[in-house]
Parts: C-alpha cells; sequence; structure tokens
C-alpha cells in the first residue's frame, strides 16, 4: 500500500452560476521515500487538490464533493477535526508559496518553530529551543545559536524558505508537500532549497509531493509526475519516461516551452491561448481548445486516463501519435 493514495478527489467551489470543479476526480498515489512533482500552469489546481486533502481550504465556499485521501490506511476526508489535528504538522507537513506571508513578523523565528514541537510533542521549551538550533543547522541556517532569536525581516528570502523548511520538518512527518518552495528566489537558492529536501529525503525517508509549474524542477528532482490541467490528471508517469515520451499533447507543449528546448536565434515555443475559467470548462477534453492535434472526438465525451504503458497513463485517445511527435 502506498504512503498516501488519492482516489476521485473532486472538489468544488462556489461561484454566481453554480459550483464549479476547481478539481475533478484526481487520482494518484505516493510511495514512502518517493518524489511526486505535480506539474501544470498556475489555475490547474494543484495546490487546491493538495490543501484539500488536509481540509485547509481558506474559504466556506469550496467543498469536497467525493473522493477519497487514503494516509497510512486512513481516509482523512472522514476524520474528525481533532484527529486531524495530531495529523497536519506532525504526519504530513506543508511549506506553503511564500514563506512572508506564513511567518510572523513579531515574533523571532525560534519561537515560531519551537511551537509546532510545544504543541505536538509537549516539548518543554528549553528542550524545543535546543531542537530548533539543530532544525536550523540541519536546514543549512548560519550560527543557528544566534539567528534563533533574529526576526523574519532579518532573513533573506532563501533563509526564510529554510526556517518554513525547518518548522515542517521539526516532528519529523513521513509526509511533506512543498507548494512552489522555490518561487521568487535566484537561480542558485532554488537549487540551494532544492537540494535541501532531497537531502531530508534520503536522510529521513521522507515522501514529497512537489508543486510547480517548472519542468527544470520537475526534470532535477522528482521520482514521478502527475500533469495537471484546469482541474484534472493530464498524465502521470515516472520521471524519465514522462520526459522522453510524453504520451499527452499539455505535456508535450510544457516540455517544448522550456527555454533549454528551443534553438539558439528562434522563437521560444509556448502554448497559445489561456486555461479556461473552472466556471467555463470545455466538454470533452479540457485541452481541446489550446490542441493543435485536437480532432471532433476530442471534444465529446468524458477522456479520463488510461493506460498507455506499464505505470504510465494519459487522457489523450491520440496517444500513440503524440509518441512519435517528441
Amino acid at each position: 500500500m502506498a504512503l498516501l493514495d488519492v482516489e476521485g478527489l473532486t472538489v468544488a467551489f462556489e461561484t454566481p452560476s453554480g459550483w464549479a470543479r476547481a478539481v475533478d476526480n484526481v487520482t494518484f498515489a505516493v510511495g514512502e521515500g518517493e518524489v511526486l512533482g505535480l506539474v501544470g500552469e498556475s489555475g490547474s489546481g494543484k495546490t487546491v487538490a493538495c490543501r484539500s486533502m488536509l481540509r485547509l481550504l481558506a474559504t466556506q465556499r469550496a467543498r469536497v464533493l467525493g473522493g477519497r485521501v487514503l494516509f497510512e490506511g486512513r481516509d482523512m476526508l472522514q476524520l474528525s477535526e481533532a484527529e486531524l489535528q495530531k495529523i497536519r504538522g506532525r504526519r504530513i507537513a506543508m511549506i506553503f508559496q511564500n514563506p512572508s506571508t506564513h511567518l510572523d513578523p513579531l515574533m523571532t523565528i525560534g519561537r515560531q518553530i519551537a511551537e509546532t514541537l510545544i504543541h505536538h510533542e509537549g516539548a518543554s521549551r528549553r528542550d524545543a529551543r535546543l531542537r530548533v538550533i539543530e532544525l536550523l543547522r540541519q536546514v543549512g541556517i548560519p550560527d543557528p545559536a544566534r539567528n534563533i532569536d533574529a526576526h523574519p525581516h532579518q532573513f533573506s528570502g532563501g533563509m526564510r524558505q529554510r526556517a518554513m523548511i525547518a518548522t515542517a520538518i521539526a516532528c519529523r512527518p513521513r509526509l511533506l508537500i512543498a507548494d512552489e518552495p522555490t518561487t521568487a528566489l535566484d537561480v542558485t537558492v532554488q537549487a540551494q532549497i532544492l537540494r535541501l529536501l532531497l537531502r531530508l529525503r534520503d536522510e529521513n525517508g521522507l515522501a514529497i509531493i512537489l508543486i510547480t509549474h517548472d519542468l527544470g524542477v520537475i526534470a532535477s528532482t522528482c521520482d514521478s509526475v502527475a500533469v495537471m490541467y484546469a482541474g484534472r490528471i493530464m498524465e502521470r508517469a515516472p520521471k524519465p519516461e514522462l520526459l522522453r515520451r510524453p504520451l499527452h499533447p499539455y505535456t508535450l507543449g510544457l516540455i517544448r516551452s522550456r527555454p533549454h528546448a528551443a534553438q539558439r536565434g528562434s522563437e521560444l515555443p509556448s502554448i497559445e491561448g489561456q486555461m479556461p475559467p473552472m466556471s467555463e470548462l470545455p466538454p470533452g477534453c479540457r485541452f481541446h481548445p489550446r490542441c493543435p492535434y485536437a480532432r471532433p472526438a476530442c471534444r465529446t465525451g468524458d477522456i479520463n486516463l488510461a493506460s498507455a504503458a506499464p505505470n504510465h497513463q494519459t487522457a489523450c485517445i491520440r496517444w500513440r501519435e503524440i509518441a512519435e511527435l517528441r
């Protein structure tokens, strides 16, 4: 059994015209020590899917309409709030996209990390402080005995992200959800953060869901990939297989849009058009209005994930032809 098994997760938001599905029948699994990349454009449903697994949707106008989220064999969607509190931050932790908005500017970095240990493990303030110094050292914060008393504004963007990671791993979780952990960081710091996550995986057996729109991050970090578009999984495969032989036009478009994939002096390829709003999703394949390979059959009916090869699923009826285009 996988550590995390998401089956048919469906989440809707209330709109003036009714309930619109932002996440629709999403299914994937994460094994122990695995790094799964959840990739797609902004608005594709990646963050909503992961927040809904922890029941952290920030509005009353959102509902989980169906599905199961099995973590260690228990359905997260059926647990009481008290049971969830024992899992969030302790068994499953999440690194949010912008650390500046999730760190209290009036509290020291050390105190904020210590609160997690005090709440979940009942640690004394003295023991928590000693543990926080070790955590700061573990994530690469220089002079942790001094910086433990710093406030967030005294840290650089990269150091704030490291502090968020220290908070997330404080209780030794089994699963870490990292939501765009390298956004707004320069390339050198991005690489450092990604190496840190992989080191934590190797040292602690940590499973990671890495949410990103950057296939370069996926290529350097992940073991497997799920590609999302307009609330649905378009393709799912081990990373080497997906990058070598994409079987969905959307995945192919993402790969071709990477800067290093373009020939020197030529225009960088892009995917024409925009993702549809969740209240105006097209029938058939949701990508067909932007797909250069769409046919009439793509515009009707429900096109679900289907196996095209061992451990490789795609939601494209023309995947055999797409396989020849790489």
